[in-house]
């Protein structure tokens, strides 16, 4: 079976769906191809497929890039492609569409899938069509192997602080962290080329010991396991700082979150609604 995975990223929409579409990939029988558009700050370099540039987001270029390849399965991870626009893809092809969603919307898809922990099927009812198979919760939930293999090995915490506010990190949100937080603190830092703020992070990391700046790292697991407190988005992330079973901090930073802070803050995990430094400290404090 051949599968088209159209996802993008950028250093404005972020890497978290690339990101998880690889996870997901890997359970996939038969040839992936990815579809992506080259946005600036884009990680198109880092994903191991065969991968087809598009000029637009456009429903007929996709169309057409899908009866070229005579693909089987669609898989559509983009808040930029709504029911209307899944709807004329399959009336056009007849392809089966599995369809990413996070923020409950409205999809003309074959099977939805949302991955969170906070996933309710119910709240799909009426936003999908009748037939439309649904995979939510836990048991969907995307880990990456490199933290199943990590969480069986045994690691010296290293680091006070782990920080990974997502690899663009919009809001520049870390350097904010990272100056609230006291300075004696050994603290991994997570980044990306994509972060429009790099340079100005690097910039206060350099010459400070106690700060470890990792930029497109490929040892995440590792760094999360050695560390004894974790700072992250409620995003995909924070999956695998629970599955690690490391303690956190969740701060959101977009609305694409709403759901899964929701569900930590009913959990009673800590987590912050927006960045607010003397919240942030009390929340740390008592953690």
């Amino acid at each position: 079976m051949k599968t088209l995975i159209r996802s993008d990223s950028s250093s404005t929409i972020g890497l978290g769906h690339v990101m998880r579409n690889l996870v997901f990939a890997k359970n996939l029988e038969g040839e992936v191809i990815f579809a992506c558009q080259n946005l600036e700050g884009n990680i198109i370099d880092s994903i191991p497929y065969e991968v087809r540039i598009l000029k637009s987001n456009d429903a007929d270029e996709l169309i057409e890039l899908i009866k070229t390849l005579h693909v089987k399965l669609l898989v559509i991870d983009h808040y930029g492609i709504d029911a209307q626009f899944e709807q004329k893809i399959k009336e056009a092809t007849k392809v089966k569409i599995l369809s990413f969603d996070d923020t409950y919307e409205l999809h003309h898809c074959d099977i939805l899938l949302n991955h969170n922990l906070s996933a309710d099927a119910k709240r799909y009812k009426n936003l999908v069509p009748k037939k439309c198979e649904l995979r939510c919760g836990s048991l969907y939930t995307l880990i990456r192997n490199e933290f199943r293999e990590e969480k069986k090995q045994a690691r010296e915490k290293i680091y006070d602080v782990f920080i990974a506010m997502g690899g663009t990190d919009a809001t520049n949100i870390t350097l904010s962290i990272l100056k609230t937080l006291p300075q004696k603190l050994r603290i991994c830092v997570l980044s990306t080329m994509a972060n429009a703020h790099l340079g100005e992070l690097q910039n206060y990391a350099q010459g400070k010991p106690n700060i470890a700046l990792h930029v497109n790292s490929n040892e995440v697991a590792k760094l999360l396991h050695q560390s004894r407190f974790a700072i992250v988005t409620p995003s995909v992330m924070v999956h695998e700082v629970l599955f690690m079973e490391v303690p956190f901090i969740a701060i959101k930073v977009a609305h694409n979150q709403d759901d899964m802070f929701a569900y930590l803050q009913k959990q009673e995990y800590p987590v912050l609604k927006e960045w607010d430094a003397s919240l942030f400290m009390q929340l740390y404090n008592a953690g």
